[in-house]
């Protein structure tokens, strides 16, 4: 009998229950991500088939049971690793709810977390971090916004124990040391200009002499530190800067113009390209599950 193959189809949601945190039921097989970082912690389950994914440098495999986690800021793809393609749930986490978390465990503040470059191969874990989402997904609000139906207690105490679990097998503090060849002051520069106005033109030469660099050495310098040329990063950012004014209701339009994106097909072009979705679905994603 043929494999059956999986289709491409997503669905985000969010829930009270993790405030500022997405995330992502879905199943793909011909949307392949293209370079791209969150600011949350990515934390997904595959529960069948098998994602390949580019990740510090090198290629991965995450196959039905593993635990692929991104850190936060990392550039990483995503697309299949087997014919059939994968089906896979993903929390989108903050930074500021990992900490409390860890700091909570720990009973004093702790270090950024960081999680292993390898997909953790944990079938325990696995199984919790797919109960939470399930719980939480299967969550409802009522149309006035209402309190959630279903349990929320169960569906909080499971999201707590999955990433509880988590911190504790699998996490260590943030490597001190920096990549090979990083300048890390003249990116941080470089950064801040280009976050600055996301609206406003930029060459690559006034980037440049920003830093005191010619043109070449900038991009460079730049696309060593962060995986990224220039003009790929600024971009990124503009899609991470979308989110918020999307979630409280603005037109995608507006959002595009505001996030300095070209139009609204161009914004829609790399929205897709990174969230699997067209920005005006993933923004009807409802609070609370389907």
């Amino acid at each position: 009998m043929d494999e059956p193959r999986f289709r491409d189809c997503a669905h985000y949601w969010r829930s009270p229950l993790v405030p500022g945190g997405d995330m992502l039921t879905a199943e793909y097989r011909e949307h392949e991500f293209s370079p791209h970082w969150h600011d949350a912690y990515a934390v997904p389950v595959i529960e069948a088939g098998a994602e390949m994914y580019a990740y510090q440098g090198a290629q991965h495999v995450a196959e039905a049971g593993t635990v692929p986690v991104i850190n936060p800021g990392e550039v990483h793809t995503g697309s299949r690793a087997m014919e059939a393609g994968w089906r896979y749930r993903v929390f989108y986490l903050p930074l500021d709810f990992m900490a409390q978390l860890a700091g909570d465990i720990a009973g004093a503040p702790q270090p950024m977390l960081w999680f292993p470059v390898e997909a953790i191969r944990d079938p325990d874990l696995a199984g919790r971090v797919a109960r939470a989402h399930r719980l939480l997904e299967h969550l409802s609000a009522s149309p006035a916004s209402g309190p959630l139906q279903g349990d929320p207690l169960a569906a909080e105490m499971a999201l707590i124990d999955a990433m509880s679990t988590l911190i504790v097998r699998h996490a260590s503090s943030h490597p001190e040391a920096g990549r090979p060849n990083a300048d890390p002051p003249r990116v941080a520069l470089m950064k801040e200009r280009l976050a600055a106005d996301l609206t406003a033109p930029l060459t690559l030469s006034e980037l440049a002499a920003d830093v005191g660099l010619s043109a070449f050495h900038a991009a460079r310098l730049f696309t060593q530190a962060t995986r990224m040329p220039p003009h790929a990063w600024r971009n990124q950012l503009r899609l991470q800067r979308a989110l918020a004014p999307l979630r409280e209701g603005a037109t995608v339009a507006d959002v595009a113009a505001a996030c300095g994106f070209t139009d609204q097909s161009h914004f829609t072009r790399h929205f897709r390209r990174m969230f699997g979705v067209p920005p005006g679905r993933w923004q009807g994603s409802p609070i609370g599950g389907r």
